[in-house]
């Protein structure tokens, strides 16, 4: 085996059905190929006076009010222009409106909304009388127990046709309520659900916040990787993780262009939820090379061979893991809330990334690298 020098002609050893190094420009290219779209829609959205931000922020990063509204009646998309028009009337141009299907139990939540309790307030002719032996005590007649459920109903408790969620900029005073009355006069009654509201200091503090999440996440892994392993794992293992993040942005910005898709503070989530996993199986390839490395070291083994190997050695565990979770993904993303809708497309996206640029890139990265060394020296093992 002493006599393999070049991974182009070494065929004695079984490398596996998937050469990566000898199709390496291949995978590549099909990274770039991907990242031009989502980079050329960060560009776009930072060049629009509207956005001027790579993402569409929502209010969690840049303030506003978030109002969820049950309406009686149905409303239908065309009733969204109309609603538009009554927010731009009290000056929020701009506002999106989005209609939502009714939860299960959402008559019980405004229920318990409302300012009255629906209890019957005990009265006079209610309150329990003394007994005595020659007065027994009458049963309570079916008029006192309609009047006692008619008391207890609230007026408010109707049937919950349609939900609608506006975003619009930061409310103050009642405004909200102006806007409420302009509504009901339109739509019959209507039941304020959820009122969120983010001042702007507070929305640039969440930001700041959640970037220094990312970059410090960064950092870290670029620190355990190089006491892991060695400083050009962690590099290799830092590109793909960029490549991961990069993606995932450009499709957000890319949804948020075309179908107005915010970002909020779930995102910050995810992406540090697709960094960890991704990362998690960059250590898996990147452990299978190096203890392939103390086996073959003494038969002097290309690096680039002994990359193909382990790669072949873990491909199989890396796309079962994803896909188990892909799958579990893509069942919440289908049958699961609406607002956790964004947040599980950003997890599925950037796994099927991670995934792809685990395999395809960092291992590959790694090899060049070791392989522009140029010298048998360079391919000493990974230091424990």
């Amino acid at each position: 085996m002493s006599k393999q020098i070049t991974p182009e002609t070494n065929t004695a050893i079984n490398e596996g059905p998937l050469n990566l190094y000898k199709y390496r420009w291949l995978f590549i290219g099909i990274s770039l190929l991907f990242l031009v779209p989502g980079i050329y829609f960060i560009a776009a959205n930072m060049m629009d006076p509207q956005i001027q931000a790579p993402l569409k922020l929502g209010i969690d990063f840049k303030g506003g009010t978030l109002l969820e509204y049950g309406f009686s009646k149905h409303v239908s998309q065309p009733d969204v222009e109309n609603i538009k028009h009554v927010f731009d009337e009290h000056g929020y141009a701009g506002s999106v409106v989005q209609i939502q299907e009714p939860r299960v139990g959402i008559n019980k939540k405004a229920v318990e909304i409302g300012a009255p309790q629906n209890e019957a307030p005990t009265t006079e002719a209610q309150a329990p009388q003394p007994q005595t032996s020659a007065q027994p005590q009458k049963p309570t007649t079916p008029a006192v127990t309609a009047a006692a459920q008619t008391q207890t109903e609230d007026p408010q408790n109707t049937q919950i046709a349609s939900i609608v969620s506006v975003r619009a900029k930061h409310m103050q005073g009642q405004v909200d309520q102006e806007i409420l009355k302009d509504l009901e006069s339109q739509y019959g009654h209507i039941t304020v659900l959820q009122k969120n509201s983010m001042g702007p200091a507070l929305a640039k503090e969440l930001l700041s916040n959640g970037l220094l999440a990312l970059v410090l996440a960064y950092i870290l892994i670029v620190g355990y990787l190089t006491y892991r392993f060695q400083f050009d794992f962690a590099v290799c293992a830092v590109v793909a993780l960029l490549h991961d993040t990069v993606f995932l942005l450009g499709m957000f910005a890319m949804f948020g262009r075309l179908f107005n898709t915010e970002v909020d503070s779930l995102f910050i989530t995810s992406v540090l939820t697709v960094i960890g996993f991704s990362v998690h199986d960059t250590i898996v390839v990147f452990d299978r090379i190096r203890e392939n490395l103390r086996v073959y070291y003494t038969k002097k083994l290309p690096f680039v061979t002994i990359m193909n190997m382990s790669v072949n050695q873990t491909l199989t565990r890396s796309i079962n893991t994803s896909l188990t979770v892909l799958l579990t993904m893509l069942a919440l993303y289908f049958f699961g809330g609406e607002t956790t809708k964004d947040f599980v497309l950003a997890i599925i996206i950037g796994i099927a990334a991670g995934t792809y640029s685990s395999i395809f890139n960092a291992s590959v990265l790694l090899a060049m690298w070791r392989n522009r060394a140029a010298s048998p020296q360079a391919l000493k093992p990974a230091t424990a």
